[in-house]
């Protein structure tokens, strides 16, 4: 079957030597394993509904199903496979620890691969926060993570209350969900996290202020300490406020240096744990090693997952040891010994350093962007363009429709249409954000210039299908 590259399938896999022609759309209906899945999985599976393809072998940010159609992958697994898929070194690594004999998960028990991995995480801190840091492994989901560093804060300010923001995602379990946002997540739930209170994120395009850029941020901040100050405002101090430096689910939104900065001098003011989510956005991705540096300020308690594993299933939280107030044993979990995960994440953590990934995260982040905004001057149904590094979105919306409050109406249905015309010409990428309305991009940090350049001349190609040109 011809592809919908134009080329054969080894050059796509060999990093596109050249851009190539979209001249043939994918059959996507559902073929055997896909229709095998559908009848035995439960209905709670979400990605197969939205990118209708079986998977069968992989390379670097390619993707090749079981009808031999190839894809461009802007997922990556949510944002874990920062190396992409399949790397040679992370192979060997996995296959080397296999070799050694060690178990595959050894509970918090103590094996060389722990030691390094450990030591490998200290290395990619900040310097200063690295110095003091404890690092405490939780269970293999970043939930799990979110979790521990909701128990630690409590205990240790011996307070219950926590502050999250709107548009948040932290997790399904039962104190994460209670802080993420969604409301369409949390309407058939009960019995979550009590006392939990929300307060707006600086989200420019659509800012609860009505100002937008740092005058709608800096608003949000003064509303927040207003709240702290004032003792009839009905919410009682938090042990901790937890935060996203960029918003991920919640629609690719980034804090401002100066938002962060205001907050980190707040908590620090108030005695309260600053907590930074960081399980999507970190390791590499924002073009900085952890998005928090480019503010120049540290977290209480740095949550990671997805990449931290190398693409295995892991999470810790790290914090200042004099936040170290556990009991031995009193928060544990079956696997968060994963030797596999040890071994990957730390290897990865040394090929992004050596390779000088977060530099490329940042140049093909600028170059995505940029490619973005003339494909907006097209078509004014994308309302917005923004990110960081390579973790970048744009709002869909009707432009010539409002909503109550003056804003553009966000638009779904379109958005949906055109992340389906995409994956028809060989481009995978996510929705997000308001009403769904955002498209999401999350390519591996590996991803090259000529493979942005596909990006964008794919997603012209989608756009042109749907709207006409």
């Amino acid at each position: 079957m011809q592809n919908v590259l134009n080329i054969a399938p080894q050059t796509c896999i060999n990093n596109f030597q050249e851009v190539p022609v979209i001249d043939t759309i994918y059959d996507l209906t559902l073929d055997n394993v896909m229709l095998s899945q559908e009848h035995y999985e439960s209905e709670v599976r979400s990605y197969p509904r939205r990118i209708p393809i079986a998977i069968k072998t992989t390379r670097g940010v390619i993707v090749e199903d079981t009808k031999g159609q190839v894809y461009i992958d802007c997922l990556a697994g949510a944002g874990a496979l920062a190396l992409g898929y399949n790397h040679s070194e992370i192979n060997q690594v996995l296959i080397e620890q296999l070799n050694t004999g060690v178990p595959y998960q050894t509970l918090d028990l103590t094996t060389p691969s722990k030691d390094a991995f450990i030591k490998a995480v200290m290395k990619f801190l900040p310097p200063n926060f690295a110095k003091n840091a404890r690092i405490q492994f939780c269970g293999p989901s970043g939930s799990d993570a979110v979790e521990a560093s909701i128990k630690l804060a409590k205990l240790y300010t011996k307070r219950n209350t926590m502050i999250a923001f709107h548009g948040a995602y932290h997790g399904m379990t039962n104190g994460s969900l209670a802080l993420t946002g969604s409301l369409s997540a949390k309407e058939r739930r009960t019995g979550l996290m009590s006392d939990v209170h929300f307060f707006p994120f600086p989200y420019s395009y659509r800012c609860s202020f009505g100002l937008g850029g740092e005058a709608g941020a800096m608003q949000g901040i003064r509303y927040l300490e207003s709240v702290l100050c004032d003792d009839e405002s009905g919410i009682t101090k938090p042990a901790a406020i937890i935060v996203e430096p960029i918003q991920g689910e919640g629609g690719v939104i980034p804090a401002s240096a100066l938002w962060l900065q205001a907050l980190r001098r707040i908590t620090t003011e108030h005695g309260i744990l600053l907590i930074f989510d960081e399980i999507q956005c970190g390791i590499g991705r924002s073009g900085d090693n952890f998005a928090f540096e480019a503010s120049g300020i540290e977290p209480d308690i740095l949550i990671l997952s997805k990449a931290i594993g190398g693409g295995m299933p892991m999470s810790v939280i790290l914090y200042h040891k004099k936040f170290d107030c556990w009991n031995p044993g009193e928060h544990t979990g079956t696997f968060r010994g994963n030797q596999l995960a040890m071994a990957s994440g730390a290897k990865t953590l040394e090929i992004i350093a050596r390779d000088n990934l977060t530099e490329n995260a940042r140049l093909r982040g600028e170059q995505l962007r940029e490619g973005l905004i003339q494909l907006q001057k097209k078509f004014p149904q994308i309302g917005d363009v923004r990110g960081r590094g390579l973790m970048n979105a744009m709002e869909i919306v009707k432009p010539t429709i409002s909503n109550k409050l003056g804003q553009a109406e966000a638009d779904a249905q379109l958005a949906s249409l055109i992340q389906r015309a995409a994956l028809e010409r060989g481009l995978i990428i996510e929705k997000g954000g308001r009403q769904g309305a955002v498209l999401r991009f999350l390519p591996p940090l590996i991803i090259s210039e000529v493979q942005i350049d596909f990006v964008l001349s794919t997603l012209a190609s989608a756009f042109s299908s749907v709207l006409g040109d």
